[in-house]
């Protein structure tokens, strides 16, 4: 059986700030690593058209890989190492593992950031959750025994 959460639970609007400030940062993370190709795609483009597109498509098909891994490693290890990402850290939250209260284990962030990828990319549904759920948890939250409460 978990036990209570002792600290407030995080609240959902302190969350969703946090999701934009950790996507901007990951966003940097992708246009430090990735310039030189950015800027070759988007180097010749006057205007959008078919082959921008079809540029862009290639760009992405060809490191997928990369920006999923980079996404899941940025909040797996910042949540293993402290609790907090970039974006929880600025709006004072944390996540924290339902059965001990201590910050989740290197096995269960990894999960926890696994689980945020399919979340995401289903139109935000795994989020959708925490709108509903007694304890504000998004769907990799759930599975991954963790809750985010105030820091």
């Amino acid at each position: 059986m978990n036990e209570p959460v002792s600290l407030p639970i995080a609240s959902t609007q302190r969350r969703m700030v946090s999701f934009v400030i950790d996507d901007l940062v990951v966003s940097l993370f992708f246009i430090i690593i990735f310039y030189p190709q950015l800027s070759s795609v988007f180097s010749s483009v006057t205007e959008v058209n078919e082959m921008t597109l079809q540029s862009i498509n290639a760009f992405i098909s060809q490191n997928i890989l990369v920006i999923f891994a980079i996404k899941i490693l940025y909040h797996a290890v910042l949540v293993w190492q402290n609790g907090m990402t970039v974006g929880k850290y600025i709006m004072k939250i944390k996540v924290i593992d339902l059965q001990t209260g201590q910050t989740p284990n290197f096995s269960k962030a990894l999960l926890r950031a696994s689980i945020r990828i399919p979340s995401e990319a289903l139109f935000y549904l795994g989020f959708v959750l925490a709108f509903f759920l007694p304890l504000k948890q998004t769907l990799h939250d759930k599975l991954s025994n963790c809750v985010v409460v105030d820091g």
